[in-house]
């Protein structure tokens, strides 16, 4: 597939979000677990960019996260892979594919991506034998833990899409 330099640096923007606000939170010791820093790049990567390149930076994030400043640790960073993975997926399927309006298209890939992590929990646990929370502990702390995050995401992210939209369309004169 082949991509406009403009996508591709915009992917790599997001990307280094991705990996600066989880460390701005963990320096200044807010619990990311609360406030989902990773979450947010990774959402816009899908909504702006699309399926493919949202994929790319969900699944890229959380693995040069855990290089560089050691979190998510493993195994949480393979659960981190998927869920946001899916998130940069489904959020470029649903909007951009499909063409679903923002907000739902937003809402649907929160939920899926949450359903994929825990999914993911259950594959680790039968496949490899890993010792890890169960499926449903994990998605009610990446819910009910995570309010703040999910608020802000969706009372930011569709104002930020929105934004970038309006700016490319005055950029290409349209």
């Amino acid at each position: 597939m082949k991509y406009k330099t403009k996508d591709l640096v915009m992917a790599a923007v997001l990307l280094a979000i991705g990996i600066v606000l989880p460390m701005a939170f963990h320096m200044s010791g807010i619990k990311g677990s609360i406030f989902s820093p990773m979450h947010l790049p990774v959402l816009l990567a899908g909504l702006i960019l699309g399926p493919s390149l949202g994929l790319v930076v969900g699944i890229l994030a959380p693995i040069l996260n855990s290089l560089i400043i050691g979190m998510p640790q493993i195994p949480f960073l393979w659960i981190m892979v998927v869920e946001l993975g899916f998130y940069g997926l489904i959020s470029g399927l649903l909007y951009k594919k499909i063409g679903m309006k923002l907000m739902p298209s937003l809402i649907f890939s929160m939920i899926i991506g949450r359903i994929g992590g825990a999914l993911s929990i259950i594959l680790f646990t039968l496949v490899f034998g890993l010792k890890l929370p169960s499926p449903m502990l994990f998605l009610k702390g990446s819910t009910i833990t995570a309010i703040p995050g999910i608020i802000i995401q969706i009372l930011l992210i569709p104002i930020l899409v929105n934004f970038y939209s309006n700016k490319n369309r005055s950029i290409l004169g349209q």
